[in-house]
């Protein structure tokens, strides 16, 4: 049996990975109320949803490995209330009740994670300290004045500022910007947990069964078709995988490293409280957080796309983007400059072409679906897949209202366009970094590759 504990430091310490059993002769024979395609934070917040709807209803979710093997078990562990579109936009498009709304709904959802994870008895080590960015250069503090003016055209998100004396204790810092509405977990303890609370629901979760592809009505198998009324697809990342759905979502990676465990006193010398998640405003996103167990996680991107959106547990390490990430962290923090690095893991998010993530279900077909979140999923996970619950029911919610419902992605381009867009915008984002870092000015980079960047 494969070993799924090496594939994270989180999947290392979520207990129990056995994976449950294919879907066998007499569940193909049989017709589903609702089928969910992944096994990962969507496909299982719907399944909750349901569940706390109707009971009743018969509900399958097809798994290729086991529940939380990709994005959901692997991230960096913030429950943010950041959406991949900025409020500027949400505003420009939507409206300005509309978008109001929509962040209201990602602020409220931190915290709803946190109790429904307590009310289904999952610890995953959920702690409300907040995020800090910090600003470390003069492009930084352009962003983080942006930042600050962009929250308060809404009223809703509540970020302040803080000088350099009273924040993290992080190199040539200018100060930072904090936002509350940031949460501390372990990825896999709660996508395992999740699983196990739908399980205990009634849910079937088919395990080490490879979904090929889909249509209304139908999920055709590694294990042969299975019929149900409803069709959602949660996949994500790997929905580039699938015939139907290759163009829909494209497979970024993101990649992590983990320091060994810490004494206290080196986290108190950083001012780096448990559950506080940290970052600043570079252009090539990167991302930390203090573990319960002492340590520090900390991923970025940068890693390469790769031709035909090829996704392959090799492209999971990459030792060029994890020294990367090791220089990065210790020119951040030079205090752990002798801190060893114990683990190495990466995976796929999925990015949208307009960067908007959405929650589409057609009631006269039976098909649904979730995703877009571009790396910021744990909490819009959570908002969408009650959402779609909400709308496979047919309950009108003020969920059901948010403007991302509905929403319809253009595809990406076919290859070779993909792939040259899409590493001139891996490549592009580093390379203005350095230059924004120098000049204290936008570059001519950053405004050439923001159709691609979601900017």
């Amino acid at each position: 049996m494969k070993d799924y504990s090496g594939l994270s430091l989180w999947h290392g310490g979520a207990g129990e990975l056995t994976p449950r059993p294919p879907l066998d002769a007499a569940e193909r024979a049989r017709r589903w109320d609702v089928i969910i395609m992944g096994a990962g934070y969507t496909g299982l917040w719907t399944a909750l949803g349901l569940l706390a709807q109707d009971p009743s209803r018969s509900i399958l979710i097809l798994e290729k490995e086991i529940a939380g093997f990709g994005a959901s078990g692997r991230n960096g562990g913030w429950v943010s209330s950041l959406y991949p579109t900025s409020t500027t936009a949400l505003i420009n498009t939507y409206g300005a009740p509309a978008a109001t709304a929509l962040r209201q709904a990602m602020v409220e959802s931190v915290v709803s994670v946190g109790t429904w994870a307590s009310s289904l008895g999952i610890e995953c080590d959920f702690v409300k300290g907040g995020t800090t960015t910090l600003v470390r250069n003069e492009i930084h503090r352009v962003r983080a004045t942006s930042a600050l003016e962009e929250a308060q055209q809404l009223g809703v998100d509540a970020l302040q500022w803080r000088e350099a004396p009273d924040t993290l204790a992080a190199s040539r810092s200018q100060g930072a910007v904090f936002d509350p509405s940031c949460a501390r977990i372990h990825p896999a303890k709660l996508v395992r947990g999740l699983a196990s609370a739908a399980s205990e629901g009634g849910v079937r979760i088919a395990e080490q069964t490879t979904v090929l592809d889909y249509r209304a009505g139908v999920v055709t198998t590694s294990s042969g078709e299975v019929t149900g009324e409803v069709i959602i697809d949660a996949l994500e990342g790997y929905r580039s995988q699938l015939p139907s759905t290759q163009r829909a979502s494209l497979p970024l990676y993101s990649l992590m490293i983990a320091t060994e465990p810490l004494p206290d006193k080196v986290f108190d010398a950083l001012g780096l409280e448990h559950g506080m998640t940290f970052a600043d405003f570079r252009s090539l996103v990167i991302y930390g957080q203090r573990t319960a167990d002492n340590r520090i996680a900390f991923g970025g991107r940068g890693a390469p796309y790769h031709w035909g959106s090829r996704i392959d547990p090799r492209y999971d390490r990459d030792p060029k983007v994890f020294r990367a990430l090791e220089s990065t962290l210790k020119d951040m923090f030079p205090q752990l400059g002798r801190v060893g690095i114990s683990h190495t893991w990466g995976g796929v998010l999925g990015v949208p072409r307009d960067w908007h993530s959405s929650v589409t279900f057609d009631q006269a077909t039976g098909l649904g679906a979730a995703g877009g979140y571009v790396g910021d999923g744990v909490a819009l996970s959570h908002l969408s897949g009650l959402t779609l619950a909400d709308a496979i029911m047919g309950n009108p919610t003020s969920r059901t209202a948010l403007p991302f419902v509905g929403h319809q992605s253009p595809l990406w381009e076919p290859e070779p366009l993909r792939y040259l867009g899409s590493t001139a915008a891996i490549l592009g984002v580093g390379l203005a970094d350095k230059i924004e870092s120098t000049t204290g000015k936008t570059s001519l980079v950053s405004r050439l590759i923001a159709p691609l960047t979601g900017h």
